[in-house]
């Protein structure tokens, strides 16, 4: 089963319905799609994009990130947009990189923080509530992203597919999509020089694959901080985003065979 959508612009785009659940049913495919920013997408992209037919496109990204690259859109563009401009309590992750040296061991431990941190941050709650209430109403299909549409986007994605009732083997197989060796390539070859130009550092290429891709530990962290302060994924889902019995029930009859 292909799951990426080639972009000429737009990297990680893929489809994260079609896998079984508990139930017995199956996610929907062509509703539910994640990537990276829209920010490099060429007008063949955009034309694409606009026979997905989208309802929605849930942008994870801060606000200086919007600004650094804005997002751009087809004519006649409708899509609700969910994203917010609450500040965060870290700092960006292009402040974090200034005045330390950054390599491979800087972006591992940076992304474990970070996974450690990112389900309870303000800014992801607010966006995570939005999410999964615009999930059970729209009317066609979503599309979720952040910068790179691996970190924010993997988190949401994967509690997605939890609440839906997709095996927590299929949950960290999709999250682990990400890391596409050619996709990858072609990841690093952009990263490099951005990194340069916006930042002023140059990272050697063991650090920009660390940098491009997800680990299992990243998402395991996440849970097991999730469990740590809430008990279970499920309680955080309700008690925290929620998602109680009653929006369960709508995720499950809109997105379930």
């Amino acid at each position: 089963m292909t799951r990426h959508i080639d972009f000429d612009g737009i990297e990680n785009f893929r489809d994260f319905g079609g896998y079984d659940t508990a139930s017995g049913r199956q996610v929907r495919r062509e509703l539910l799609y994640r990537s990276a920013n829209h920010a490099y997408a060429s007008d063949a992209d955009l034309e694409r994009m606009r026979t997905l037919d989208l309802a929605a496109i849930i942008d994870l990204r801060r606000s200086e990130e919007r600004a650094r690259e804005p997002s751009k859109r087809w004519p006649g563009f409708g899509a609700a947009v969910i994203e917010n401009d609450i500040l965060s309590d870290h700092a960006d992750w292009i402040e974090s990189m200034k005045d330390v040296e950054v390599n491979a061991a800087w972006f591992l431990a940076d992304g474990m923080a970070y996974y450690r941190r990112a389900a309870f941050e303000p800014r992801h709650l607010d966006l995570f509530r939005r999410y999964f209430q615009t999930l059970a109403s729209a009317s066609g299909p979503i599309v979720v992203h952040c910068a790179a549409g691996k970190d924010r986007t993997g988190l949401i994605c994967a509690l997605t597919h939890h609440a839906l009732g997709v095996h927590a083997d299929d949950i960290m197989a999709d999250y682990l999509l990400t890391n596409d060796e050619t996709r990858m390539a072609r990841k690093i070859a952009f990263l490099g020089p951005w990194l340069r130009d916006t930042v002023g550092k140059t990272v050697d290429e063991a650090g920009l694959k660390v940098a491009v891709s997800v680990n299992p530990a990243y998402l395991e962290t996440a849970f097991s901080a999730i469990r740590e302060a809430h008990g279970s994924i499920d309680a955080y889902l309700a008690e925290v985003l929620g998602v109680d019995e009653r929006l369960r029930e709508q995720l499950q009859a809109r997105l379930l065979t």
